[in-house]
């Protein structure tokens, strides 16, 4: 499976569009990864807790666009966007949406 942010892939023709497809995971952040990143926060530096819960969800994200779109028969996914929210009481949960359009693309 081809993925992409751009609207084609180089050196393939796109036969068919199959649809809008979509990844979507919600995950909580815990108390130990806020405590961690309040102490970069006053300290300073990244927070490799918080960043490791986005590179995961991120990674599911794309994998479950992934095989919505190879349940629909594509061979690639085009124009992919990824947007992330916070959510719940005291934003304790973070949501990352992947979506494309599913192709069918020439052989």
């Amino acid at each position: 499976m081809i993925l992409t942010t751009t609207p084609s892939v180089e050196g393939h023709t796109i036969t068919e569009y199959k649809g809008v497809v979509f990844g979507e995971v919600i995950s909580g952040v815990n108390f130990l990864r806020d405590f961690a990143a309040s102490i970069r926060n006053i300290v300073g530096g990244r927070s490799g807790s918080y960043e490791e819960e986005l590179i995961t969800a991120r990674s599911q994200a794309m994998n479950e666009m992934s095989e919505r779109a190879a349940q629909l028969g594509a061979d690639a996914v085009v124009g992919i966007d990824i947007d992330y929210e916070v959510l719940g009481e005291n934003n304790g949960m973070l949501m990352v949406t992947a979506s494309g359009t599913a192709v069918k693309l020439a052989e």
